[in-house]
């Protein structure tokens, strides 16, 4: 057998993983190891598909879409007979989270009184929101139409995650409420944003290998983080460099290495609210990767 045809045959029982992932700079910076091959698997091989954090939410739910994607929490109990949640690679808000800013000062009580921009009822920020007021009016708008939208008098109020968080205010925008705030307050928990699901039908043994290939990523990334955030600067819209390394440092951390026992009970706590509130409809059944 020549060199050329070992290698078309080694490539041929390499196993595929479908990866899926938001294009967002907290994203890229995670998944930068794996993305450019610095992070690799033995057997292994990894394609990288890029969507919206709401767009995944609802591939999810067809019949386990990719074999590892990036979902909103709030997703979570629709997709779990499919899927399992990974204890590594999740975004969480330590006191600081999605907000609810607006086009003129705005009360968070005053919030029951105007119809809010949302970028998605999957997505944990409009969880969040309705667990802090079940009557707010809501539509939804893309989320990065949610700040031009406001700006052109088409909403008077909307739900901002990912960089307008950091740059709502150069938009001439108040923050009327900050949700992780009010989370961490309300429960003393930090506010799970989101995180990745893994194919049950993968088993036991892909989910411990592509766990440690995550985890080695993420950890490549935040050894080499001057690469790795020149990496995700080309999906960190309208920020400079300053701002997506302090977006970056916001999501991507020890966290994102492993939530935690406390990590664990915030997801456990949101999602149980939900249900309690009636936000979710099915009972959710948490459990994580081993």
């Amino acid at each position: 057998m020549s060199a050329t045809q070992a290698e078309s045959l080694s490539r041929d029982r390499m196993v595929e993983i479908s990866i899926a992932h938001s294009p967002d700079s907290d994203d890229a910076f995670m998944f930068y190891g794996l993305a450019t091959h610095k992070v690799r698997v033995p057997g292994y091989r990894f394609s990288h598909t890029l969507a919206d954090i709401e767009t995944l939410n609802r591939r999810a739910q067809e019949d386990a879409f990719y074999d590892l994607t990036a979902i909103s929490f709030h997703a979570y109990p629709y997709l779990q007979q499919n899927y399992t949640l990974m204890n590594c690679g999740g975004s969480v808000g330590e006191g600081y989270g999605p907000m609810v800013v607006s086009s003129r000062k705005l009360a968070p009580a005053d919030l029951g009184q105007v119809r809010i921009a949302v970028p998605g009822t999957l997505t944990t920020a409009y969880l969040a929101l309705k667990i802090f007021n079940p009557e707010i009016e809501t539509v939804t708008v893309p989320f990065d139409r949610i700040i031009p939208e406001i700006r052109a008098g088409n909403h008077e109020a909307g739900l901002i995650i990912h960089e307008g968080q950091l740059t709502y205010a150069l938009s001439g925008l108040c923050k009327a409420i900050d949700l992780g705030v009010w989370w961490r307050e309300t429960t003393g928990l930090v506010l799970p944003l989101g995180g990745n699901a893994i194919r049950r039908s993968l088993g036991a043994e892909a989910h411990r290998i592509i766990s440690k290939a995550l985890r080695d990523s993420i950890r490549h990334a935040l050894d080499d983080r001057e690469s790795a955030l020149a990496y995700a600067m080309q999906f960190a819209r309208d920020l400079d460099s300053n701002l997506a390394s302090r977006f970056v440092s916001m999501y991507v951390n020890d966290r994102t290495l492993d939530y935690g026992p406390d990590g664990r009970e915030a997801i456990r706590k949101l999602l149980g609210m939900g249900h309690e509130r009636g936000i979710i409809p099915i009972a959710p059944q948490v459990d994580f990767v081993d």
